[in-house]
């Protein structure tokens, strides 16, 4: 068996996912609070070598045949924060997660602080999952009570009338979470949010993406570099293994 062509396929499928990874970062580079996908690689051990000394079933002079993979992660580095001056949208400084209601009732976390109203004036999100506090309620505000304002901890107060808590959440290990679409994170079995008792928002800001468009198209070259070299590789060896097989006969 030829490995080197399978190890140079692997390499293939490898650069594919990383390729994918870097063109969802450079489309989404413009969305609030979105979180890049990181790429890795490492390799994996699939059946062994038998050397040219080992000719006998139970010799062990033999080397493992090792092919590449890449693996993706996302990275939450968090991203800059601009101002807006809306009263509705909050940035998370450092570590934490606003939790808002999904319609059929269960949980989800983003860092997507961009909030308006609804016409019961409940604030949702821009796809309208409820803001909830941390009494587990959707946060509600109300007519003619006057400016909302949102301190830093949390604590929401519109003129003199205080309207709960924002719950923000975070996780030990937030790379476990699954994305859903619009920037929305649900947790799996066994990995419970703990509340973040001393949070940072700042009130009319908006935390951008964590993807640097220079760096993924820089990223994006180095792939298109390394997929051109292995399908050369390919090209090579498929010629050099026709040329034995003409010269056999």
């Amino acid at each position: 068996m030829n490995v080197g062509l399978y190890q140079s396929a692997a390499s293939l499928s490898a650069l594919e996912r990383w390729q994918d990874a870097v063109a969802q970062n450079i489309t989404s580079g413009e969305v609030t609070a979105y979180k890049k996908r990181a790429t890795y690689f490492a390799s994996v051990q699939s059946g062994a070598l038998q050397s040219r000394s080992g000719t006998n079933a139970g010799d062990n002079d033999s080397q493992p045949s090792i092919f590449p993979v890449a693996l993706t992660a996302i990275s939450f580095r968090q991203g800059e924060t601009r101002p807006t001056g809306n009263d509705l949208d909050i940035a998370i400084q450092g570590d934490g997660f606003f939790e808002v209601k999904m319609p059929d009732g269960t949980r989800a976390y983003t860092r997507n602080g961009e909030f308006q109203t609804r016409a019961d004036r409940i604030v949702v999100t821009t796809q309208g999952h409820e803001l909830l506090t941390e009494a587990g309620t959707p946060l509600q505000v109300m007519p003619g009570l006057g400016k909302i304002v949102i301190n830093s901890d949390g604590t929401v107060v519109q003129g003199d009338t205080p309207l709960g808590r924002l719950s923000i959440q975070r996780f030990a290990y937030p790379e476990l979470l699954t994305p859903l679409s619009g920037g929305l994170y649900v947790s799996g079995a066994g990995m419970a949010p703990v509340p973040v008792t001393k949070p940072e928002l700042m009130q009319g800001y908006l935390e951008e993406s964590n993807s640097t468009p220079l760096h993924e198209m820089a990223d994006l070259v180095t792939v298109s570099r390394a997929y051109e070299a292995n399908q050369k590789l390919i090209t090579s060896r498929d010629e050099l293994l026709e040329k034995v097989l003409q010269a056999l006969g």
